[in-house]
């Protein structure tokens, strides 16, 4: 198990540069790595773990698109309290990577917490997008089978239609909820935290992207988005000026959380690898490798948004930033491991 730190941070501008050359020294290792599977949810392949006590819930999105979510019921059988969890860049469409990598649903249920994981949404950032992700006509994921013909609406889709469904047929409590998600989800938890105080009072972000607007971030994404599935990153929150960028900024709309007073939970590894790393062969090499600099990344943004949640002076939150870690499932199951006590004191 790995141990909890919690650091003060300088605010000075020696420590602006300090993490500034971070940032780049970290972006850069993460662009000579192969970008075939950066900036996804995944460390070792799938195994495709079902777990036969979830059920699946049908809710259309406002598209009218049936979309899939899995329930996992709390061991004591209450209705008031629950969580979301959110997955990575390469969210599948048959179950949520938190299902297929972990047993975290089990955990949660046995700290009395229902669980909500909802499936698909490769590369949506669970956003409300601008458009249909095209290029010269040819629809994103022609290849993967989850062709993209309506725009996403995973915003909306999570904070209404969602939500009433689960209130209205399963009786769940559409109020202080928790949001949890890792690369991808992470930073969306924030987002969802951050606008929908009403639904979410606790979120937890693991190896998160929490700062899109620093030098080399837009262009990573642009990059991760066409190697997964062919998706443009301009039909999402439009070209790189689009204030929509800003909107779904962590760094930026950091002061909604305080407002909100928002319980955060904000962890990302150092990028070393270490026991949840297992290297037997080529592949397992190349994955770790890979893992080794998307965590770098994480760290950097996530240290950065540290830093400015110190600056607005937010106490507010925990922060996990282990000695060993890398972008992968293993890591970020010992991640909601440690959540659950805060978790379990901020929901319902």
């Amino acid at each position: 198990m790995r141990t909890i730190f919690k650091r003060s941070m300088r605010t000075g501008e020696g420590s602006r540069r300090s993490w500034g050359r971070r940032t780049v020294i970290a972006f850069a290792l993460a662009m000579l790595l192969p970008m075939g599977i950066a900036m996804v949810g995944a460390g070792a392949p799938a195994h495709a773990a079902f777990d036969p006590r979830g059920f699946d819930f049908w809710v259309n999105d406002p598209n009218g698109v049936p979309l899939k979510s899995r329930i996992f019921r709390a061991y004591d059988g209450n209705t008031s309290r629950v969580v979301y969890a959110l997955d990575g860049l390469r969210a599948r469409n048959d179950l949520n990577g938190w299902e297929i990598e972990t047993n975290v649903a089990e955990a949660l249920n046995r700290a009395n917490i229902n669980v909500v994981m909802p499936v698909g949404g490769e590369n949506s950032f669970y956003s409300d997008w601008e458009a249909p992700s095209q290029f010269f006509g040819v629809d994103a994921g022609s290849t993967s089978g989850s062709t993209q013909k309506l725009p996403y609406r995973w915003e909306t889709f999570i904070t209404h239609q969602l939500r009433d469904a689960l209130a209205q047929r399963l009786g769940f409590n559409p109020h202080r909820n928790g949001v949890f998600g890792l690369s991808m989800g992470g930073s969306a938890a924030l987002m969802f935290a951050a606008y929908y105080p009403d639904q979410f009072s606790y979120a937890g972000s693991f190896s998160g992207y929490l700062n899109i607007s620093a030098p080399g971030m837009k262009e990573a994404m642009r990059l991760a988005m066409l190697s997964q599935n062919g998706y443009n990153l301009d039909c999402m929150w439009g070209p790189p000026w689009d204030p929509a960028w800003l909107r779904n900024d962590p760094f930026v709309f950091a002061p909604r959380l305080i407002a909100n007073h928002t319980r955060l939970y904000i962890a990302a590894g150092s990028g070393i690898p270490g026991y949840n790393d297992h290297v037997n062969n080529l592949l397992d090499l190349y994955n770790t490798t890979n893992a080794m600099g998307l965590e770098a990344v994480a760290l950097a943004n996530t240290k950065a948004f540290q830093v400015r949640l110190a600056s607005l002076g937010y106490t507010n939150v925990i922060y996990d930033f282990p000695p060993v870690g890398t972008h992968s499932w293993g890591w970020w199951q010992d991640d909601v491991y440690r959540m659950i006590p805060s978790l379990s004191q901020s929901i319902g």
